[in-house]
């Protein structure tokens, strides 16, 4: 068991963000907190912390997240921003304190495109396999010690050379879009 999950105390965005801001200085960039509002009473149900950082920085990031609890993974998103990829990858912390309490993390990562490689972080959250594998077949970013990196979606005889999501030379060309009827 990991130790943050013993004794766990919900922080409030602000102090989970100054004490991001403390221990990461300039490492980290873009910190920006969202109250999300919902229900009846139309009041903030949870809040949204993004943060951008270096790839360099990631893993230190995460290990950072398990110090409050443990980070609940959700999903990877990515996209082609021209000469970087960038990954996106979404959490939650306090999913367990109650209703106003809960804080999802959104750690963001721009991959430059001549370094299309990612630590994985499959050894400390087993559950983020499928959307690295997603992140390699579809924007073609690759990650260090993720033991299985076949493809998930695009069928077996795909080229692996086309990435779908990328909007250069090697995301889809009108050869691989077919018109539906």
């Amino acid at each position: 068991m990991h130790k943050a999950m013993l004794n766990v105390v919900a922080k409030s965005p602000e102090e989970f963000k100054s004490s991001l801001e403390k221990k990461f200085g300039d490492k980290i960039h873009n910190v920006e907190v969202r109250g999300r509002v919902a229900g009846k009473q139309d009041e903030i149900s949870f809040y949204d912390v993004w943060i951008s950082c270096r790839k360099d920085d990631l893993e230190e990031l995460v290990e950072f997240l398990f110090s409050f609890d443990f980070p609940i993974f959700h999903v990877m998103s990515g996209d082609d921003i021209g000469n970087a990829v960038l990954l996106n990858y979404h959490f939650s912390l306090f999913s367990g304190a109650g209703r106003g309490k809960r804080i999802g993390v959104v750690l963001s990562v721009e991959v430059p495109k001549e370094d299309l490689v990612m630590p994985s972080l499959y050894d400390k959250i087993p559950g983020i396999e499928y959307s690295e594998r997603e992140m390699h077949e579809m924007l073609g970013v690759s990650f260090n010690g993720l033991p299985n990196q076949s493809l998930v979606f695009l069928p077996e005889n795909w080229d692996e050379k086309v990435h779908p999501w990328r909007r250069d030379d090697s995301g889809l060309s009108p050869k691989h879009i077919r018109e539906l009827s």
